[in-house]
């Protein structure tokens, strides 16, 4: 898998610091996006969207059914990744970021429009579930392209720096939407906001999808792919089989990525989406205090992105993502002991060093997977990886943390994550290192 063993396309066309920074500007919008949506679903499936949308009297039951349609949305994930990655490798990164972007914004603000179960029964559970696998469908090719675009684009140097900038999108939107709902659930007090004030969370995204169409609208095509695209017409070779076939064609790649992002990806859910269920029904925490311990840990993973991809353009790729992969293996069982103190500042501790370590892993991740692949399937590949691994781990993630509590206590929980953590720490140390890789490479 070495550069020198792939084919170079042409070189690419000169990039200008103006393209550039539009093509960064309008990756992070649709990456800040797609995790305001996935952090306002989970944190108003605990409190709000089980009650409106599932019938039924079980508290825990309704949580769990909340939970699950979230779930559902990463099913669709991998259908994505496979229609838009393929699309993305024939027809440029551009055309998918557009259309995933519109996609996505206009069924998180329909969802903002729903009636309830209480107005016209099954159908509501029903209509959400449609939303949130069209969401799915549309993060499939969302978040693979905008990590792409950005490392094709970026100065090779710093190319672990700049790939890390969409991957942060995911903390900036955690804290754009806890803040959110912080700041609504204050000016509708009471029942007013269990009634309509959760609708203005999710119509929220109309205003930001907005301004990341008119960002995108505006960038240029990745040159990467424009100068792989002219090397295809010059060798003239007929019809070219599906990018998704050529990546599952050589599945080390894959395999090693899913790897990687297994431990990756439950750790996330955990520190964000499952510590605010089971902090405030389990322990005398309030909403209030476990989100606010969530925004600034989002902070700080947000930090820790930044930090790690760029520590990984000094130090190699491996390096980066296997220290913080350790140190969150270590930390599993801290974490735990430090919320069940009950005491809100050991909380903070516990969530904010965690989410920070797990920043660093993934900002160092993102320059690392699109790496892995040529570019005449490295949308295709990134998506499989991305979005493969979400379904695998993201999706049931805080339903097992869930269930696993409830039904046999913390110390399961901390085992899963050592588990699915052991796994990402084998992934990286068997894999190859790749800080350097041409991108210009086709095949």
């Amino acid at each position: 898998m070495a550069s020198a063993e792939r084919a170079v396309a042409p070189a690419k066309p000169p990039t200008s610091p103006t393209g550039f920074r539009r093509v960064l500007a309008g990756s992070m919008a649709g990456a800040v996006l797609e995790w305001y949506d996935f952090a306002i679903y989970g944190v108003l499936a605990a409190t709000v969207l089980g009650p409106l949308f599932f019938p039924g009297s079980d508290g825990v039951a309704k949580l769990l059914l909340a939970l699950a349609t979230q779930g559902l949305g990463f099913v669709a994930r991998p259908l994505g990744g496979i229609v838009f990655g393929h699309l993305g490798d024939r027809f440029g990164r551009k055309p998918m970021l557009v259309a995933t972007f519109l996609l996505l914004g206009t069924a998180t603000a329909a969802i903002g429009l729903l009636p309830t179960y209480s107005k016209i029964g099954i159908w509501a559970t029903v209509l959400l579930v449609v939303l949130r696998m069209i969401q799915g469908f549309a993060l499939g090719g969302e978040f693979g392209a905008a990590v792409l675009m950005v490392s094709e684009y970026g100065e090779p140097k710093r190319r672990g720096f700049w790939a890390s900038w969409p991957q942060a999108g995911a903390p900036l939107g955690t804290v754009l939407a806890t803040v959110l709902v912080t700041v609504l659930t204050t000016a509708f007090p009471g029942k007013s906001f269990e009634t309509w004030g959760w609708r203005v969370a999710f119509l929220f995204a109309i205003p930001l999808l907005i301004i990341g169409f008119w960002l995108r609208r505006s960038v240029e095509e990745s040159p990467v792919f424009q100068a792989a695209q002219k090397h295809a017409a010059d060798r003239s070779k007929g019809s070219e089989r599906s990018s998704i076939l050529a990546a599952l064609a050589k599945p080390r790649a894959l395999l090693h990525g899913l790897g990687m992002r297994l431990g990756e990806n439950v750790a996330f859910y955990v520190y964000t989406v499952f510590v605010i269920a089971y902090a405030t029904s389990s322990f005398g925490y309030t909403r209030g205090d476990v989100m606010l311990a969530v925004t600034f840990a989002s902070v700080a993973q947000f930090i820790g992105m930044i930090s790690g991809g760029a520590w990984s353009d000094r130090v190699g790729r491996k390096p980066a993502m296997l220290v913080p992969a350790v140190v969150l293996i270590v930390w599993a069982p801290m974490f735990f002991w430090l919320v069940q103190s009950e005491s809100l500042p050991m909380l903070w501790v516990g969530v904010c060093v965690g989410a920070f370590f797990h920043g660093m892993l993934a900002g160092s991740e993102a320059s690392w997977i699109t790496e892995l692949f040529p570019t005449k399937h490295r949308y295709a590949g990134s998506s499989l990886v991305f979005q493969g691994s979400s379904i695998i781990a993201g999706a049931p993630a805080p339903l097992i943390a869930v269930w696993l509590v409830t039904s046999f206590g913390s110390g399961t929980v901390v085992a899963y994550l050592v588990i699915t953590m052991a796994i990402t720490v084998l992934a990286v140390a068997t894999s190859w290192e790749t800080k350097g890789v041409d991108l210009d490479a086709v095949e």
